[in-house]
């Protein structure tokens, strides 16, 4: 394979790793959480998430990757010769991620070309069910292939597969350095546009007024946490692969600390972007915010879509939301699937090219069953098993057994002594003492709440098959990676 491929820039890494970080989640799920977790008040447990959570948790893998020069697999079996399964662990889940992530996109993309007539007419919920997904009664039905989806899902992943090929300096670097621009300069034409409308500043009222009362409920804590958690793109192998690209002489922390807050500063906007526009909404149709809020696909492709058809200039605006939601969504796609050819080229010493093909045929041919009509049923029980226990639980071995079980230190002293500032005691108290705790909780709040009530009302076969199975067997799996050919040149 020869020497690691490197970024070409600092920037160019910072870029790519924002890129990673902006993802579908950022327009869609921060907008509601924040309002339906007490508004503004929010604001105060999801900045206190991100100093405690986000930049320590972050600054940690970027030390790993760049420290251990490796994949995720590559750089905890470096850190410790047992511990290789945590970075299978977390590139399947990545893996998994990646065969339903695409669809999405690939429904934006889809929504894009529409835009240029409205064709999801007046009718946006019956059509985005019914016409556009053709979606069956039961994630235990498939029927069809659906055509359209198909052809989109096959363009994103050309796209993914023409990036990653290219290599991490021509490819994704070169790509995120078109992606990042275009795409915050999209949201700040909406945003501008979103503002002025009649309307907006009730919107914005209902997302930012502030429910202080809120802070006393645990379960806002926990969704703030999560929020930070599921949109930084941390603990599924992502941050420590970009980090081991990086030369030498790379400042870890600032790199950590521009991430972060450039990632949680754009779902803010976004969030003044979508409820300007639910505001504008609300009032043409004279009904409360309340009763046109929401979050995920319906969001995004039932209650957006119906917003853009009653504004002035809708099919410009639709077009740019739908192309912002393409290009968040392609950069991430990115990153998610580089993780997994980072792995098994490190693995088998592989190189790049025929990686990247053998992984996006068969990321492809697993990604057909989320086009069939019961895609979207399947997606949303994956989705929900890979987010909730997936990555809550990797997230947590990670965190645990680099704070407790290794020389946390070790990571402290690599990143500060390359950085323009250190980071100090309280870096090892959040992972050490208070990221575990609030981990935990949310780790066995979910098991509780799943075992208790099944998830969505879904028939328990379709939870076992596309839930449970998957969460356990990707931990099997894991361990079946280990056991095959170990990493040569460990530290």
């Amino acid at each position: 394979m020869g020497q690691r491929e490197q970024w070409g820039t600092r920037t160019g890494f910072v870029i790519a790793a924002i890129g990673s970080a902006i993802g579908l989640g950022n327009i869609w799920r921060f907008p509601y959480m924040a309002y339906d977790n007490g508004g503004g008040a929010f604001l105060i447990p999801y900045f206190f998430a991100m100093l405690t959570a986000g930049i320590p948790i972050i600054i940690m893998e970027f030390a790993l990757g760049h420290k251990y020069k490796g994949s995720a697999p590559m750089s905890f079996a470096r850190a410790k010769e047992k511990w290789e399964w945590i970075g299978w662990w977390q590139v399947f889940i990545s893996f998994i991620i990646s065969i339903y992530y695409v669809v999405v996109i690939a429904w934006a993309l889809n929504y894009t070309l529409m835009a240029f007539n409205l064709g999801w007419g007046q009718d946006t919920k019956g059509f985005f069910f019914s016409k556009f997904l053709h979606l069956s009664s039961s994630p235990m039905q498939w029927g069809n292939i659906v055509w359209p989806i198909f052809i989109s899902t096959l363009v994103i992943w050309f796209i993914t597969w023409l990036i990653l090929f290219s290599g991490v300096k021509k490819g994704i670097e070169f790509a995120n350095k078109i992606f990042m621009p275009v795409l915050f300069i999209l949201l700040l034409i909406m945003l501008g546009r979103a503002v002025t409308l009649k309307g907006a500043s009730e919107g914005l009222q209902w997302l930012f007024r502030p429910d202080f009362s809120a802070i006393l409920n645990y379960k806002v804590w926990t969704a703030a946490y999560g929020q930070i958690f599921f949109s930084l793109s941390i603990c599924f192998g992502i941050m420590i692969t970009y980090a081991s690209y990086l030369p030498e002489k790379s400042d870890i922390n600032n790199n950590g600390m521009i991430t972060t807050f450039v990632n949680c500063g754009f779902s803010i906007l976004a969030g003044i972007m979508v409820f300007s526009v639910l505001g504008y909404m609300a009032t043409k149709q004279g009904v409360s915010i309340k009763d046109v809020a929401g979050a995920g696909v319906g969001l995004a492709f039932v209650t957006i879509p119906k917003a853009i058809s009653l504004l002035p200039g809708a099919k410009f605006f639709g077009t740019l939301f739908f192309l912002s939601l393409v290009f968040a969504g392609l950069s991430s796609m990115i990153s998610i699937t580089e993780t997994c050819v980072s792995g098994l080229m490190d693995k088998f010493k592989w190189d790049r090219k025929p990686t990247t093909s053998l992984f996006c045929v068969i990321g492809f041919i697993l990604s057909l069953v989320f086009t069939t009509q019961g895609g979207l049923l399947i997606l949303d029980i994956v989705d929900h098993f890979i987010n909730n226990f997936g990555i809550v639980f990797a997230g947590l071995v990670e965190v645990i057994f680099l704070s407790w079980f290794f020389k946390l230190d070790s990571l402290r002293e690599h990143a500060n002594s390359l950085s323009d500032f250190s980071i100090g005691s309280w870096w090892n108290f959040c992972l050490k003492i208070l990221t575990p705790i609030v981990l935990g909780y949310m780790a066995i709040a979910n098991l509780i709440g799943d075992i208790k009530k099944p998830y969505g009302g879904y028939p328990m076969s379709a939870l076992l098959i596309f839930g449970w199975a998957v969460v356990i067997g990707i931990v099997i799996l894991s361990f079946v990676m280990q056991t095959g050919r170990s990493f040569s040149d460990k530290n």
